[in-house]
């Protein structure tokens, strides 16, 4: 039965914590298959489940708690003194029959006996869809160790396999699904005011691990030793791939001793393997660089210097971490730890050229200023910028820890959810011709969001209680010619009562849609030659008034954009046209219409106004730039690479334009802005790169924004995991500055309520939700590798349609 036995010293862990093992999200209810009163009670909606040391030796407790919504904890201090029916404690002891149970809907279950009630009734605390099956059996392990020291007086380190059976209570009978449910009187304090009773459904859930063939009514744990051995059991630590033979070198760029560790994905930590290596970095081949790691018994590992590797450079702890990439395409972390800094700073230096020669395809030495070289090497380390606000934005991060442990983790504002007795018949999950969501354009004046399909728009409306409901569907798109196109990129305008779109035949044009008639009304042929390629508002906030004019792009010109004007719309006086290839390829204004512009190339450019030279131009880094905000002030820059982002403090502090932005008066030669590297650690790169076996590719980033909020978080995604940084925890230089949702499929487009940092908007493929950002979760092995629930189908809110709702094939 308790497979995992050989792993009970790592599930009782410090013998000085009180907590031995705990599962962290779960509802806890009553249930009574054989009362009139109702077959199921919800005891708490959200609690944490916990087996606890006593002050008595061999005894245990089973302790489920009770976790506050926001705002909760003060009503209830004000309230009518039930705070102690937060916690539910149970002694463990072989007559509450505990037992884990894996449920037929998905669930997995923890089941014990009410003692004090009727024949047959149970307290079930039903687990949080993210708890993975080997944490409930560590759970179920450590409550039958307890038992047996209860009952025998002795260590659970000298029970038998024999013993430990004697607490196996799966004969006990099937556990009874405690749905549908009653509330407790213990309920929040704001429904105990309110005088009511609420009748609360808990919807099953899809298993979030089930084999084929499995049966759905085994012990969980029997389910993890039969099914996944290796990762749940044997605990088998990463394996370091074959390494390739480096190709013949025509140049050495560094070559320096260090010491090997690999990143291992079972313990979460990095383990040495070799202490002592030589790290060489080479110049291969027109533009290609090479990477080979040779230790004195063999060799490590050999891989071409390309973005993917992800460098992080820390000086503190003279450690450089890296991604690396079999043939099969499998990702591994590893890192190389220096013997003082200045070996770092040679290899640093070889690293970086390699990386930024393949990137531009340019001498390193030849085309980049010493100034600059500066910029690029700081853009890769894990830098911790000091100022007088440091100590401020610290204890602000930590009070925004501490917020995080109390919000609710899993009051999903999804856009579906499903009754059963819908058939597949009835709902529209795609396009008979392939079309999945693709772009994503969120209201400022109206409550609602805009999702591109194919040809068609969606329109979901923002409701009350912060959720998605389907409001209509904009078909069949077409130009003023009546021809079909599927938008490429969309804009609300006009205080959202327009939206300009684009169509990749017409890429001189722009067109019109009165969003009041779902119709193009206006083609805007901007100029004979030159394109479309990029366009943005004229300012921040330009969506919310009535302004007219917008910014545009070509590959190396800015201009302005007048529909008003007769003819072609492109402002002659405000165009900025650049003899050689820029290749832009993204802008962002400010508030007070100041603009950012970025290119392929990497590089970033401040205008104060259009028509003439940019204030400042930042060096290119190598890697194309997709997307590009500004903070409303135009204090910070953010840009969007596939692989990293890069947070820009715009503000100089010293010399002659000291307090002026980057966009009003140019930068020193010698003081550019100190670039902050916003990535994903290596070691979480190579965890998402494990689960979803593709490389990264970010959408682009935005800040949180609003007429009266100030940007306190940054949204992003790549594959099916949506992630933000909270910008006080960035600017504090905390480690852990990042957190992480991940969806069943690829996140398509994503941004922020407008007006809110607590509300994202998600596009999926068939699906748009509505996610409290607060669901987000730290990035863990577990957050990353929980496979979350599949939405169930059925009447109400969402993305997928009924044929009811179904109206000349809408969206």
């Amino acid at each position: 039965m308790f497979a995992l036995k050989s792993l009970s010293k790592l599930v009782f862990g410090n013998a000085d914590k009180t907590n031995i093992v705990e599962i962290q999200q779960g509802q806890l209810y009553l249930v009574r298959p054989h009362s009139l009163k109702g077959s199921s009670e919800l005891i708490f909606k959200d609690a944490a489940a916990f087996i606890r040391r006593t002050g008595q030796e061999f005894q245990y407790h089973l302790a489920i708690q009770r976790a506050y919504e926001e705002g909760e904890e003060e009503l209830n201090e004000e309230g009518d003194g039930e705070g102690d029916k937060d916690e539910r404690i149970f002694i463990l002891d072989e007559s509450l029959r505990f037992r884990v149970s894996l449920q037929d809907t998905g669930d997995t279950v923890l089941a014990w006996r009410d003692l004090s009630g009727d024949s047959g009734d149970l307290y079930e605390f039903v687990c949080h869809s993210s708890t993975k099956p080997e944490t409930a059996a560590s759970f179920e392990l450590a409550a039958a160790q307890c038992q047996f020291e209860r009952k025998f007086r002795r260590s659970h380190e000298q029970a038998t396999e024999e013993e430990l059976e004697e607490f196996n209570f799966e004969g006990e009978g099937e556990v009874p699904e405690a749905s549908p449910v009653i509330s407790s009187a213990v309920q929040s304090p704001v429904a105990q005011s309110a005088k009511s009773s609420p009748i609360v459904t808990r919807t099953p859930r899809t298993p979030a691990y089930q084999e084929p063939g499995s049966m759905a009514r085994e012990s969980t744990k029997k389910h993890i030793a039969a099914a996944t051995p290796q990762k749940a059991i044997e605990q088998t630590p990463t394996k370091a791939p074959a390494s390739r033979a480096a190709p013949t070198s025509r140049e050495v760029l560094c070559s320096e001793h260090a010491e090997l560790h690999l990143f291992d994905f079972t313990s979460g930590t990095f383990v040495l393997q070799d202490a002592a290596v030589h790290a060489q970095v080479s110049e291969v081949g027109n533009w290609k660089y090479w990477l080979q790691i040779v230790g004195t018994k063999q060799d490590w590992l050999g891989q071409e210097v390309i973005a993917d590797i992800n460098p992080v450079f820390n000086f503190e702890y003279l450690s450089f971490i890296f991604n690396h990439y079999s043939e099969d395409g499998s990702a591994y972390s590893w890192l190389l730890k220096f013997k003082d800094r200045e070996t770092e700073e040679r290899f640093q230096e070889g690293l970086m050229q390699a990386l930024w020669e393949n990137q531009n395809q340019l001498k390193w030495a030849k085309a980049i200023k010493d100034a600059d070289r500066d910029y690029v090497l700081d853009s890769f380390n894990d830098l911790v910028i000091e100022d007088s606000k440091d100590d401020e934005r610290e204890a602000e991060a930590a009070e925004e820890d501490e917020e995080d442990e109390y919000e609710d983790a899993d009051d999903g504002q999804k856009s579906e959810h499903y009754d059963s007795d819908e058939s597949e018949d009835d709902v529209v999950l795609r396009d008979e011709d392939g079309n999945v969501n693709s772009q994503l354009a969120v209201g400022a004046k109206v409550d609602r969001s805009f999702v591109v399909r194919g040809d068609k728009i969606g329109v979901f409306k923002h409701t009350d209680d912060d959720r998605l409901e389907f409001s209509t569907s904009i078909s069949k798109v077409q130009d003023m010619k009546g021809k079909k196109f599927a938008p490429k990129k969309v804009m609300l305008h006009m205080q959202d009562r327009d939206m300009v779109l684009q169509s990749a035949d017409n890429p001189n044009s722009l067109f019109r849609m009165d969003m009041e008639y779902g119709k193009v009304v206006d083609e805007w042929k901007v100029h004979d030659d030159i394109p479309v390629n990029v366009f943005a508002p004229e300012n921040k906030f330009a969506q919310t008034t009535n302004e007219q004019t917008l910014i545009g792009l070509s590959h190396n010109a800015l201009y302005r954009i007048d529909p008003r004007l007769a003819g072609n719309k492109l402002v002659e006086s405000e165009l900025k046209q650049y003899a050689s290839k820029n290749d832009f390829s993204a802008a962002a204004t400010t508030s007070q219409g100041f603009i950012s512009v970025a290119s392929n190339k990497g590089d970033i450019r401040m205008f104060d106004r259009l028509g003439i030279q940019a204030k400042t131009a930042l060096p290119a880094l190598g890697d194309p730039i997709i997307g590009l905000d500004n903070s409303a002030d135009g204090r910070w820059v953010l840009a969007t690479t596939r692989t990293y982002l890069l947070l820009i403090d715009n503000m100089q502090h010293s010399g002659k334009n000291e307090g002026k932005l980057g966009f009003e008066k140019p930068f020193a030669k010698d003081s550019k802005p100190q670039p902050r590297r916003l990535a994903l650690t290596p070691s979480h790169v190579a965890q998402f790169q494990h689960e979803t076996k593709a490389p990264l590719s970010f959408t682009p980033a935005k800040f949180n924004t609003g007429e009266d909020a100030s940007e306190t978080a940054i949204i992003t995604a790549t594959g099916p995991f949506v992630v933000t940084w909270s910008m006080k925890k960035v600017l504090a230089g905390r480690k852990d500055p990042y957190s992480i949702k991940r969806y069943s499929e690829e996140v398509k487009a994503d941004n922020f309520k407008f007006g809110s940092d607590k509300n994202i908007v998600v596009a999926l493929p068939n699906e748009v939700d509505m996610v409290a950002r607060r669901q987000l979760l730290r990035p863990t092995r577990e957050s990353i590798a929980a496979l979350p629930a599949t939405p169930r189908r059925g009447k109400g809110r969402g993305s997928y349609l009924s044929k009811s709702e179904v109206v000349n094939s809408p969206y």
